[in-house]
């Protein structure tokens, strides 16, 4: 379907907690709730799950595995058989388009012992996996990919002894998902399992471990002479997972696309409630900051064990700015909207250090050079990152998602602040994240129409 978006149109409301026009709950969080519910024996329930296309792949998968789900709303309610009691899935398990699924997946299977085939889209198919399945193999797990290191993925059942406790790894990139994987194999582990990443990676998996009782602590060491993040767990024997009640806050990922178009929208002023701001997600808050966007934090409290706050966002003259070393590691999901952004700032911004961006849905730096130069953008593709030439305006014109949701969004965000309106080819993507993304928008005053459906 194509989203046409035309520019013009103040942005102006309120997305709340609990209205029909609410913020999703965190993807992240909403994938590692289900995973350690199911992990659990029993009856879990988990508020504001975010139902979309990458949860629901989360959600399959783990039913094939012999647990049981029931979706009232946004509450999600998870009978657990335990993660010893899992059961091999006859089939191969389809992770979608969703590398979280199929990372965090192998470690909760690595766990049970059982064995599985993880497969997925043919993009998913051709990202990077040995970074977990090699700590994997050093842990004792019987798993194979591909000659190129993708998917699928090939574990077989394990019989018997514990694994490997994995003291002193260092991942190559910081990665919460690899993190989170070798974790929850950690949790048939007993003794130390000590991480060692070269930047701070989402902490999500920590928190919540945390809260159940886990001893996890993550702390900033010198090694060779280097800065690392360490996070280190110890369990002197395999860890039973305790059933979940919690609230999941809004997806701070989703949050920065009505941030990002309050800014650069004239007149726009809205109130987006309930984010979650975990300060290893929060980058692109200071970076606009830093740029100049007038943004106030609000109300700012703790809700089981992440904290969240509201955010008030009006529209602001921008001007470049540079990002890059561990500021990219806290906005790696950020970078197609920031870009959005930074086109409309005064000035130049660049973008270093950002290689990781090539190994998403689609290769975010190119693709979002091409379509931002395709609508009168001036966009500099580098080998690590981008550089932009802010001109305060683009033009408009025609884009294409390349199936990618954030790239989607992004492009939708930018038609609102163009001079002439955007035609986004293959918009319907942005569901895989934010299914509510075109209604929210309306609701504040957007001009979206479809095309198409």
């Amino acid at each position: 379907m194509e989203l046409i978006v035309r520019p013009g149109k103040t942005l102006f409301g309120e997305v709340g907690n609990h209205s029909s026009f609410a913020l999703p709950g965190d993807k992240s969080i909403s994938h590692r709730a289900a995973i350690f519910a199911a992990a659990a024996e029993g009856e879990s329930h988990i508020e504001n799950f975010l139902v979309s296309g990458v949860t629901q792949v989360m959600v399959d998968c783990l039913a094939k595995l012999g647990n049981t789900f029931e979706l009232i709303g946004k509450r999600l309610i998870v009978n657990g058989r335990g993660i010893r009691r899992w059961q091999s899935s006859a089939e191969p398990l389809d992770c979608g388009n969703s590398a979280t699924t199929m990372r965090l997946l192998a470690g909760a299977i690595a766990a049970s012992g059982i064995s599985a085939i993880l497969t997925g889209s043919e993009g998913l198919r051709h990202r990077p996996m040995r970074r977990i399945v090699d700590p994997l193999k050093q842990m004792g797990v019987p798993i194979e990919c591909t000659e190129e290191g993708t998917a699928p993925l090939r574990l077989s059942r394990r019989i018997g002894n514990n694994l490997l406790p994995l003291e002193g790894y260092s991942l190559s990139v910081a990665s919460a998902q690899v993190k989170t994987c070798l974790l929850l194999a950690g949790m048939s582990s007993p003794g130390k399992t000590v991480l060692y990443e070269p930047g701070l990676s989402r902490d999500h998996t920590e928190r919540m471990l945390r809260r159940m009782g886990v001893p996890v602590h993550s702390n900033r060491v010198r090694r060779n002479g280097s800065e690392w993040y360490e996070t280190r767990m110890e369990l002197s024997q395999p860890f039973d997972f305790p059933t979940l009640y919690m609230r999941i806050p809004g997806d701070f990922s989703s949050a920065a696309f009505l941030l990002a178009a309050a800014l650069i929208t004239p007149g726009s002023n809205i109130i987006i409630k309930g984010v979650g701001l975990n300060p290893t997600r929060t980058g692109l808050l200071e970076v606009c900051q830093a740029m100049g966007g007038n943004i106030q934090v609000q109300n700012v409290r703790d809700e089981g064990g992440e904290p969240v706050g509201d955010l008030v966002v009006q529209h602001s003259h921008l001007k470049g700015v540079q990002v890059q070393g561990e500021m990219v590691v806290r906005m790696i999901d950020e970078f197609p909207i920031f870009a959005v952004v930074a086109c409309f700032a005064e000035g130049m911004s660049s973008v270093s250090n950002a290689e990781e961006l090539r190994n998403k849905e689609s290769d975010r730096i190119g693709q979002l050079c091409r379509e931002l130069n395709q609508l009168g953008a001036h966009v500099q593709e580098t080998t690590d990152g981008f550089i932009i030439h802010g001109k305060g305006e683009i033009a408009g014109g025609v884009a294409e998602s390349h199936r990618d949701h954030r790239l989607a969004m992004s492009l939708a965000v930018a038609g609102l602040a163009c001079r002439s309106p955007v035609c986004i080819r293959d918009a319907e993507y942005f569901r895989e994240s934010f299914p509510d993304f075109g209604e929210i928008f309306k609701h504040l005053g957007a001009d979206f129409q479809w095309e198409g459906q």
